[in-house]
């Protein structure tokens, strides 16, 4: 991945940030306080402050801020206090191994997801094929399709979304990995299934999801961090939140070989519903594995 660095250098030249604050010098720890103070947050106070000095928490504290990044502080504050996410004013968040680029084009990379790559991974371990072929439909930021390819060495993954903004995150993030991985990750852009190659027909292994699952009537409850900025289309499904699950289950029966796997994430109470959608289909040992918090996550279907 590209050091958290170059996205500095990149905001640090932003005019706004280089004119609004004339900082006169200070050291880091005066700067932390003053973030506490006004985020009341001292974990995203300190994220901040190691960001834009590119310093070595605690030590970083006693160094002196020169104005030039006294001021890409100041302005990282204020874009937190506006309502932006976190995430998005980091530029950049880590999930599981990898460290990915993220902004308002692409969904934030959750805990959530982060389960539903680990039953992904066991499924991939119980398949046992030899050289698998993912696909990462929806990929957003990559953050699927690239931590299996980067975990599981044999595995060629192919990622996919409608979305050509997001396919540009995801390239950023793909070119930051090593070269073996690299190649093995092929980003195409498309709607679901439909973006694949026709001879890709009944040889995936394993189909993984996170779609859109929120309902219409539902995003009234979202929190406004995540419903203000991040991208609606990638959070809102349809009338019934299960519109985008739908068309990720029903394309399974052409794409998927004989003995694979589907993985999709879910909303918790659409668990019972999504194990319908996938029975109708056809496909078989039809569940739902739990999040860290307990609450139904993952659908997983097979394929026999």
């Amino acid at each position: 991945m590209s050091a958290p660095g170059s996205w500095r250098e990149r905001a640090l030249s932003e005019p706004e940030a280089q004119a609004q604050f004339s900082l006169v010098p200070r050291r880091w720890r005066e700067l932390y306080g003053e973030a506490v103070q006004r985020l009341g947050d001292a974990r995203t106070a300190r994220w901040f402050v190691e960001d834009s000095s590119g310093g070595v928490w605690p030590a970083v504290l006693d160094e002196p801020v020169s104005a030039r990044t006294g001021r890409y502080f100041f302005s990282m504050v204020e874009r937190r206090e506006s309502g932006e996410p976190v995430q998005y004013v980091l530029g950049h968040w880590a999930f599981r191994q990898l460290d990915l680029m993220v902004d308002r084009r692409v969904l934030i990379p959750r805990p959530e997801t982060e389960v539903v790559v680990e039953v992904a991974l066991q499924e991939l371990a119980r398949l046992e094929a030899e050289s698998p072929v993912v696909v990462d439909l929806g990929t957003g930021s990559g953050a699927i399709a690239l931590s299996i390819a980067s975990e599981r060495a044999a595995v060629v993954a192919w990622a996919t979304d409608i979305s050509e903004a997001a396919l540009a995150v995801a390239s950023a993030n793909l070119a930051g990995l090593g070269v073996q991985t690299v190649g093995r990750v092929q980003l195409v852009h498309g709607n679901w299934w439909e973006a694949l190659p026709e001879r890709l027909k009944g040889t995936v292994t394993l189909a993984v999801a996170n779609p859109p699952y929120v309902a219409q009537d539902e995003v009234a409850e979202l929190p406004v961090e995540v419903s203000a900025w991040e991208p609606v289309d990638a959070l809102v499904a349809g009338p019934t939140g299960l519109e985008a699950l739908e068309v990720v289950v029903d394309g399974a029966r052409d794409w998927l070989a004989d003995r694979s796997t589907l993985v999709a994430e879910i909303a918790p109470h659409q668990a019972e519903k999504a194990e319908a959608i996938a029975l109708r289909a056809g496909l078989t040992e039809v569940h739902v594995r739990p999040d860290l918090a307990g609450r139904p996550r993952a659908l997983v279907a097979r394929r026999h």
